[in-house]
């Protein structure tokens, strides 16, 4: 639920960001197929990036059963924090470059990539995560998992 309501701000973001500054910018912003390239590419962004972190939330929870849920999501997104930021920006410093010594006619896809790179990070990481986070603790996922792994530890000791 977290991946898809992140993915969902994502799009609205880059769709508003357009709408937005449609009248002003410098450049075509017109919704054509370089436009709808660009909105499917910042969703396959940002779900690699969330998967990314999931991922890693997946992982610190099996290796550290006994600590609460909100510390292994804690760590979790610290661990992750530096790869996720480092993309980014090696990413930006690409699109910035082709931005700006482009041609005229792939500048709007440009943007739209930049636009959904800043967005598609922060939505991974603070958007999310947090939901993630509030339906597993609504719905009692934690003591399942927990019971679970538990379960699957006590069967690999026996054989």
């Amino acid at each position: 639920m977290g991946a898809v309501a992140a993915v969902f701000h994502d799009v609205l973001i880059v769709l508003g960001v357009f709408s937005l500054t449609y009248k002003f910018m410098p450049f075509s912003l017109e919704i054509d197929q370089a436009f709808i390239a660009a909105i499917l590419t910042v969703i396959g962004y940002s779900l690699n990036d969330t998967v990314v972190v999931f991922d890693r939330i997946r992982e610190f929870f099996n290796e550290h059963t006994t600590w609460p849920f909100d510390k292994v999501i804690d760590k979790s997104l610290s661990s992750t924090l530096s790869r996720t930021l480092n993309t980014s920006l090696t990413t930006l410093i690409v699109l910035l470059a082709i931005f700006i010594f482009g041609g005229e006619s792939i500048r709007g896809f440009m943007f739209a990539l930049i636009v959904g790179v800043i967005v598609g990070t922060y939505s991974s990481l603070f958007i999310a995560t947090p939901i993630m986070y509030d339906s597993v603790k609504k719905g009692g996922a934690t003591e399942a998992l927990k019971n679970k792994v538990k379960e699957e530890e006590s069967e690999e000791a026996k054989a």
